[in-house]
């Protein structure tokens, strides 16, 4: 699926804004719909046509973190990059805890909008491609199957969002080595991590939460990166 081939969705009750940034996508050789309340965003983004959703916070309806919460309290996978406030901090890390992929403070440039974009659709095109790394990994008593993208942890399976598998995936190929935070970013959102960057940390904190049990799976290297631990890694330290 190149650029030409994707559907993206823009939720925002901004008119002016919506126009210019369908004009613009539509240059970058997207294909774009819009809706300009909650319900009606909500509605389209779980119509099946789309391959990401651009949504904003600030909507008519119901705002854009409740779209995002009852999207995916029906188990909808759609990739979402929010649009949030510049100065609005909160907003970002809501959003990542309600299931986003990514977020882009407002006023945003233009080609940094279509980077995020490509970088999610690269990463959920990447997921349905088979490739060599399709062999189930068992690090832990974590088993991640691929092929299926599922997770379970001593038998009990596991529900990640599609970033938070990346991340895991990622990890437990490496088990017992850290990965740099800036790898992650890079592999993840083709960009670099800069000093406030929370995207990371945040799905890491969800990752930990979710894999919780008698021992730390998931551990942080200050000032480097993170680790998943192997029994290997265990002994070591």
């Amino acid at each position: 699926m190149g650029a030409s081939e994707a559907r993206v969705l823009i939720v925002d009750d901004d008119s002016e804004l919506v126009s210019l940034m369908s004009a613009f996508l539509s240059e970058q050789g997207f294909l774009t719909d819009s809706a300009h309340d909650g319900p009606a965003g909500l509605k389209a983004a779980l119509s099946g046509q789309h391959d990401l959703m651009l949504l904003d916070v600030m909507m008519p309806g119901f705002d854009g973190f409740e779209v995002l919460k009852r999207l995916r309290a029906q188990a909808s996978d759609l990739p979402v990059l929010m649009l949030t406030a510049k100065t609005e901090s909160s907003s970002r890390v809501r959003g990542l805890d309600g299931g986003a992929d990514d977020y882009l403070p407002k006023p945003f440039d233009p080609m940094e909008l279509a980077a995020r974009i490509r970088a999610i659709l690269r990463r959920y095109r990447k997921q349905d491609s088979a490739t060599d790394d399709d062999v189930p990994v068992e690090v832990s008593g974590v088993r991640v199957e691929p092929s299926a993208r599922r997770v379970t942890v001593n038998t009990r399976e596991v529900e990640l969002t599609g970033i938070e598998y990346e991340i895991l995936e990622l990890l437990i190929r490496s088990a017992g080595r850290v990965v740099s935070r800036d790898d992650l970013m890079q592999k993840l959102y083709q960009r670099e991590a800069t000093p406030f960057e929370r995207s990371i940390d945040v799905h890491i904190s969800h990752l930990r939460r979710k894999l919780e049990g008698p021992s730390v799976l998931i551990r942080t290297v200050r000032g480097v990166g993170y680790q998943f631990v192997s029994e290997k890694s265990e002994r070591e330290s």
